[in-house]
């Protein structure tokens, strides 16, 4: 069982998506890390510039065999022979409104045609695979007539597309059923009904062996099936390997953050949620036997648990929180904490590691010993190269720095790491810690608008979040940024005293 991914051509082609000549190559390469057998790497009639693309990527000697779209035209093929892929993916028209609406023709000369262009591909040395355009609203008799003169003119397979998402499952499963004891068949699903995962698997049960895909489900319309879903669905509910499976998540977030298409939390298999617990119920339940609400290990997909903290968290999950960060409350501790972050919750829907601390050191009575403070912050952005300066006390002392970046934000925050590792005790804080998660939680309107940022920043298995609101957005940057590092170092502090105790 294979899958054939087409982030690169058919997910490229959703509004607004546009990836860079070396953003393809290193998705392409991902892709290969991950297992994927066959990657489209563009449609080679499209420029110049997207036949670069495709050199790129056939040059990058990937296990995956590369190939490239190819519209019914013999130039198409050439030009596909031009950048050294492997095979193409030539689409013909097959329902009718393709065949005489679109391109003006007969199913004869469809048929012929497609008969003749496998043949020339082949001759050429390159692998093909026939795509029969909106086959899901074909005449099935045509299309059965296709697929057997395109396998009879030496094509590796044929593909049922459900183009516009149009199709249902039990008909996925007739068309590939019938069209499966043709030869080697393939299946291209959109998710314009939400059933892009469910043809997919209904296409696999009767009878196909490779399933085109996007990373992200990214697309045109409602987008294509998603790769990661139907990679786990079928290693989980059917044992069929087809990927590395702990490479989706890794996957997911590159392809995310190329595309500027943000994952929804509640996303299957690489959505922010998919793995986090709030409800008092489950995060206890959870606590007790990590598959008690799971169904199946967030490893697994390269993910971790989160437990969350919100308006439903309960003992066991406010307790198993403090627990990370070092902190033991009493019972009653406990429980005045569980109210507050419950009350906390109710105003600000989401409530922090920072928040739960500051709630922590408030109910023990204790002031809270800071290793990192900001003192001062100047940044410009009005030149050609946006700068700042910051002076923080780190461990006692005062360390200034200064630094510049693509922005006044980022400048900002390489200026922090720079004061920070000014002091040797906090250093390897600086240098290790990773800014997982930045982003603009809330922006209240009028002239004096206040910004909420909120970073998420890890150490090895530690993890913080922190907000922070101001009237500046790049002060309420380095503010909650400043607070993560000093979060970080604490933990780091409660640890070691916690394991020289011991």
């Amino acid at each position: 069982m294979q899958l054939l991914d087409t982030t690169l051509r058919d997910g490229e082609q959703a509004p607004g998506v546009s990836l860079t000549p070396e953003e393809k190559a290193e998705i392409a390469t991902a892709l290969d890390r991950a297992g994927v057998s066959v990657v489209e790497a563009g449609s080679a009639c499209t420029g110049e510039g997207e036949r670069e693309t495709i050199r790129r990527v056939a040059d990058r000697g990937l296990d995956a065999r590369v190939t490239s779209f190819a519209r019914g035209v013999r130039d198409d093929i050439d030009l596909a022979l031009d950048c050294g892929v492997d095979g193409v993916n030539l689409v013909v028209p097959a329902s009718d409104r393709h065949v005489e609406g679109k391109v003006g023709t007969s199913r004869d000369e469809v048929v012929e045609t497609t008969a003749d262009l496998v043949a020339y591909a082949r001759d050429h040395g390159l692998w093909v695979e026939v795509i029969g355009e909106d086959g899901s609203r074909a005449d099935f008799e045509f299309l059965e007539r296709l697929a057997a003169a395109a396998h009879d003119a030496g094509a590796d397979r044929f593909c049922f597309a459900d183009t516009v998402g149009h199709t249902g499952p039990e008909s996925a499963y007739k068309a590939v059923s019938r069209l499966s004891e043709l030869g080697p068949t393939s299946t291209h699903t959109h998710d314009d009904l939400g059933l892009a995962v469910t043809n997919a698997l209904a296409s696999v049960a009767a009878g196909a062996d490779l399933v085109h895909a996007t990373v992200n489900g990214v697309g045109e319309r409602a987008g294509n099936v998603a790769l990661e879903e139907v990679a786990i669905a079928l290693d989980h509910c059917y044992g069929v390997e087809t990927a590395e499976t702990t490479k989706l998540y890794d996957l997911a977030r590159a392809v995310a953050d190329a595309t500027d298409v943000p994952l929804a939390p509640n996303k299957a298999v690489v959505g922010e949620n998919a793995f986090a617990h709030e409800s008092g119920i489950h995060t206890d339940g959870t606590l007790k036997d990590e598959r008690m609400y799971e169904p199946y290990p967030p490893e697994k997909v390269g993910r971790e648990r989160r437990l969350v903290l919100g308006k439903h968290t309960g003992r066991a999950g406010a307790k198993a929180a403090l627990a990370e960060h070092g902190v033991e409350v009493s019972d009653d501790e406990l429980a005045e904490v569980v109210a507050r972050v419950q009350r906390l919750a109710e105003q600000e829907k989401r409530v922090t590691d920072a928040d739960l601390l500051a709630i922590a050191d408030d109910v023990r009575d204790r002031e809270r010993d800071r290793r990192i403070a900001l003192l001062e912050l100047t940044a410009t952005s009005g030149g050609p190269q946006p700068t700042a300066s910051v002076r923080l006390e780190v461990d006692g002392d005062e360390q200034v720095a200064s630094g510049t970046g693509d922005g006044p934000v980022d400048a900002a925050v390489s200026a922090v790491r720079e004061a920070v590792s000014g002091s040797r005790e906090s250093a390897a804080v600086a240098a290790d810690a990773a800014l997982d998660s930045y982003h603009v939680d809330a922006i209240t309107g009028g002239t004096d608008a206040v910004v909420t940022v909120e970073v998420e920043m890890s150490r090895g298995d530690r993890s913080v979040t922190v907000r922070a609101s101001d009237g500046d957005i790049t002060r309420a940057s380095v503010t909650a940024m400043v607070d993560a590092l000093d979060r970080l170092l604490v933990v780091d502090d409660e640890t070691e005293r916690a394991s020289a105790d011991d």
